[in-house]
């Protein structure tokens, strides 16, 4: 606003550092398509709205990338695939239409695990490779938003969007150290995206800081003739989301799911960030999550059936074409009968129901995020992928809970660990209650005494 800088140097900048980072050694690999071209023409007609101050929005001039399982003009919708996509989109997604009409630069799309099957963000097939955490370059970035979670952490940009089915944008924004928001489901519009799985994906942003998910989610959020599941929501609010402390906020702990010996949520600095949110006036009610094991394997069947059901064409015609860790989840998906997913979705119901009587006396739950820091890259990952289930179970044990009941969550950066790698922090709240989210994540972003820049940082206003 005081035209000290533009968005045409901005773009400029990113554009250097976009040729740069695909350079180094390794590769950073979080933006696989980009054009220099429509950069620079989004840049510049922003930079004339701000000449003339006319501005769309608070995101106008902002640069932003998308995951590539949206269909975003003119880049090709791969999904993490060398099959699909073999021509350039020529119609956006809802939420690329909708950050375009807000001004926001698309600086081009992010990389994903293949099909966005996987929580590693391992993906050695030729358009994508592996990209790399930007706090620690031979360690994993977290799947499946894993592009949109390094390019926000590397600096590139302040905001990205992802997919969340089984924590896609909650696991990579912890693993690399910023803030994800995964909405409700149905809050923020898939339509334009690949519904591999439709009862269990929500989007959400990936951004710097919770004020700017707040900003994101705030332009995202609302009805979308094209997406069905969310024609019934609430209007989305920020009500009481910058309240100077968090008196009358009940938040519940289930100190038996929250505790996992030997692992990160072990830590101090976990228990210190609930004492933290305690001293700002909430009190802290001990609750029970029943049937969590139930869950967890209830969200399994679901997302895996889901995903077959919609695959099967491609595992039949493709089935050489991918990643050896996709071939095999599919294989395993195909074992579950309809029997199995008739089951699963009945203790969807049942968790739903506890979950709606827990919600009447707290006004969210608190856990750990993930219970690992982000995993390491072996020689081997970068030739065939990734495959280690029981670290997939453990980076999910606290995901999927949102997916297969649909309520939303926010993880925040609280820390690192003693190798440097970040800590995050979840809570999750009732449908449609966003705004809780953002006013105790705001609060959590105080309790972190340091940020650490990653070893891999691009400075855009340079």
């Amino acid at each position: 606003r005081s035209g000290k800088l533009t968005p045409s140097q901005v773009a400029k900048n990113i554009i250097a550092m976009l040729e740069d980072c695909d350079k180094s050694t390794p590769p950073l690999r979080a933006i696989v398509q980009w054009d220099q071209e429509q950069i620079m023409l989004m840049a510049e007609a922003s930079t004339a709205r701000y000449r003339n101050k006319c501005t769309l929005s608070y995101l106008d001039g902002i640069p932003v990338c998308l995951k590539e399982e949206f269909k975003v003009v003119p880049y090709h919708h791969r999904v993490g695939t060398v099959y699909l996509g073999t021509e350039p989109e020529t119609e956006d997604a809802t939420v690329a239409k909708k950050l375009r009409k807000a001004g926001a630069i698309i600086i081009g799309v992010s990389n994903m695990h293949e099909l966005g099957m996987g929580t590693t963000g391992c993906n050695p097939n030729r358009y994508h490779k592996i990209p790399r955490n930007p706090y620690k370059p031979n360690h994993f970035t977290g799947g499946s938003s894993s592009g949109s979670a390094a390019a926000v952490a590397a600096g590139l940009c302040p905001v990205a969007i992802g997919t969340d089915g089984g924590g896609s944008v909650r696991i990579p924004a912890s693993f690399c150290g910023v803030v994800g928001l995964k909405g409700t489901f149905g809050r923020i519009s898939s339509h334009g995206s690949l519904p591999v799985s439709y009862s269990t994906v929500s989007v959400g942003p990936i951004c710097t800081s919770v004020a700017d998910a707040a900003i994101v989610y705030s332009i995202l959020a609302e009805p979308d003739p094209l997406y069905p599941y969310g024609l019934k929501q609430p209007k989305a609010t920020l009500s009481d989301m910058c309240a100077p402390d968090l008196k009358g906020l009940k938040l519940g702990v289930d100190w038996t799911f929250f505790k996992v010996p030997d692992a990160v949520c072990a830590l101090p600095v976990v228990y210190s960030a609930v004492e933290h949110l305690q001293s700002l006036g909430a009190s802290v009610v001990e609750v029970s999550l029943p049937e969590m094991e139930e869950a967890r394997v209830a969200h399994v069947i679901c997302i895996l059936s889901e995903m077959r059901d919609f695959l099967q064409p491609d595992f039949n015609k493709h089935f050489q074409e991918m990643n050896l860790d996709t071939r095999a989840n599919l294989a395993l998906a195909s074992q579950f009968t309809a029997l199995d997913y008739i089951t699963a979705n009945r203790q969807r119901t049942r968790s739903m129901r506890f979950l709606r009587e827990i919600f009447t006396t707290v006004n969210c739950i608190l856990t750990p995020a993930v219970a690992s820091t982000a995993p390491r890259i072996y020689e081997s990952d970068l030739l065939t992928g990734s495959s280690d289930l029981s670290a997939t179970v453990r980076s999910m044990r606290f995901m999927h809970l949102g997916n297969l009941t649909g309520i939303p969550g926010l993880v925040v950066p609280i820390g690192y660990s003693t190798d440097g790698l970040p800590i995050s922090f979840q809570v999750m709240a009732k449908w449609w209650d966003e705004a809780v989210l953002l006013r105790i994540g705001l609060k959590l972003e105080q309790f972190r005494y340091q940020t650490k820049k990653p070893s891999i940082y691009y400075d855009i206003l340079a």
